[in-house]
């Protein structure tokens, strides 16, 4: 099995999904550093729509000046703009493999698709 995570190596909760992922010999993964490589706005809305969840349930509260510019109140496509243009938005990690997309926080969430 294949999977994709795009991953923060500075986030505790990110590291713990990638472990469970490395730890699996039947998943084949792929690391993607999104705050260097960031996922296009199409790519986050796949990704979103696949995990069944809106951009702003995606978006990242902590840490970030989202709450002071109203984006957990913007539409969709505000949200996506201002997290492809500041990754640090995005919450972490994004988990995508042939089974679904999970936004896995708490980390064990990632078993449900693999």
């Amino acid at each position: 099995m294949k999977a994709t995570i795009w991953h923060n190596p500075a986030c505790g909760t990110s590291r713990k999904t990638l472990t469970i992922l490395e730890n699996l010999s039947r998943v084949e993964v792929t690391v993607i550093e999104y705050l260097t490589s960031p996922p296009t706005a199409e790519k986050l809305r796949q990704l979103y729509r696949d995990a069944g969840i809106t951009p702003q349930q995606g978006l990242r509260l902590r840490g970030t000046d989202a709450a002071e510019r109203a984006l957990a109140d913007a539409d969709d496509e505000i949200v996506l703009a201002a997290m492809v243009a500041d990754p640090i938005l995005i919450e972490r990690p994004l988990v995508e493999t042939d089974k679904g997309v999970r936004l896995c926080r708490p980390q064990d969430v990632v078993l449900e698709i693999l």
